[in-house]
This record gives C-alpha cells, structure tokens and sequence, in this order.
C-alpha cells in the first residue's frame, strides 16, 4: 500500500524529468527542442519535458518543484531551476500565455539535432536520474514497488515503469551513470541511492 507524504509518488518521483533536462540544457549540451525531440523519439514518451512545462505551466511546475525542495528539507536533488524562475517571473508562462520555453506564435522550423548518440545519452542521464528517484522511494518503503510503476504509468503516461525499465537497461548501467555524473559534478543532487549500489554489488533486480 503507498503511504500519503508529501511529494508522493509522482511528484517526487517525476522531478527529475524536469530538472535534469533543464540541467542538460542550461550546460549547453543541448537545446531544448532537441531534449525534447531524444525523450519522445527515443525515450518513447508522449511529451518532452519542456513541451510539458509550457502545457502545466511554468509557474505551477516552478512551485511544485518547490514545495517539494522545501518538503524535503532542502534537498539538492529537488533544487528549483533558476531558468524556470526567471521564465515565470518575465511572465513567460508557457502555451496559456503564448510563450515558454517556446515561442507558439513562431510557427518557424524548430532547431533540432536528430543525432541520434546525443539523443541516446540524454535519455539514459535523465532516465537515470528517474530511477533514481523511483529505486529511493521504495528503498525507504514509500511505496511498493507495482505502486510507482503503476503510478508512472497510469498517473504521468510513462512509456513504462521506472523500476521495470531498470532492469531492461540494467541497474549497473543506471548506477554507473549516476556514479559517472556524481563524480564529474561532486553534487549531492546525483548521489546513487543506496538500493541501487546494494543491488549493483549483488546483480539482482528489482523484478
């Protein structure tokens, strides 16, 4: 059975589909079209995530991830984004105000790299990160583990569960992602839960 906490299931678990593709983008190792073109074409979701900004809202999505950073007691994995603040405070609120991260009155070409290499790591970086928000939320017994893949799937339309997508791609490969970047950043925002170093180290999975 889940449990009602704050952030519960998908506003937690779901963070990271916003904030890390915002962290891709505010690097420069992709725009914003294009990490939106990768997580569809690739990923097989049903919207990117700053497609998805723009239709909740920057605004609501801002405070979500807020109440959620301030929920959790400040922690950096749920860190609001400075781009979306100042999107929201320059009033660029998405499709309800005609502009967000993109422009709907510019029906021009959109500025998409279809490199499909690029497109796989930005993926499996973000997928990592969700995961990561998925594995911690059973490890500290949140929710069972049918119920957040169930409430991805049925609550946010997620292409599949995260645990189960886990296991297809290999909870290694998502432990050495998140390791690579814990190590390149030094960021607490990228530490690897626990479940998943422990699982890594036994080779089992979560199914």
């Amino acid at each position: 059975t889940t449990k009602d906490t704050p952030g519960f299931i998908v506003n937690r678990v779901a963070r990271p589909f916003y904030g890390e593709a915002i962290r891709i983008f505010e690097e420069g190792l992709a725009n914003f079209e294009t990490i939106d073109w990768a997580m569809k074409e690739i990923g097989g979701f049903r919207m990117g995530p700053f497609e998805l900004m723009d239709f909740i809202g920057n605004d609501i999505n801002y405070t979500v991830t807020k109440t959620v950073f301030e929920e959790f007691y400040f922690d950096q994995r749920y860190k609001p984004s400075f781009t979306q603040k100042r999107l929201m405070e320059a009033g660029y609120l998405g499709r309800k105000t005609g502009r967000g991260f993109y422009k709907y009155t510019d029906e021009s070409q959109k500025n998409i790299s279809k490199n499909r290499e690029l497109g796989k790591n930005i993926v499996l970086r973000i997928l990592a990160m969700l995961v990561n928000e998925a594995a911690d939320a059973y490890y500290l017994n949140i929710a069972s583990k049918k119920d957040i893949d169930l409430a991805m799937t049925k609550g946010v339309n997620y292409p599949k569960g995260l645990l189960k997508w886990a296991d297809e791609i290999g909870v290694d490969t998502i432990f050495k992602i998140l390791e690579t970047l814990y190590n390149k950043y030094c960021e607490d925002r990228y530490r690897p839960s626990p479940i998943l170093r422990k699982m890594t180290k036994e080779n089992i999975k979560f199914y």
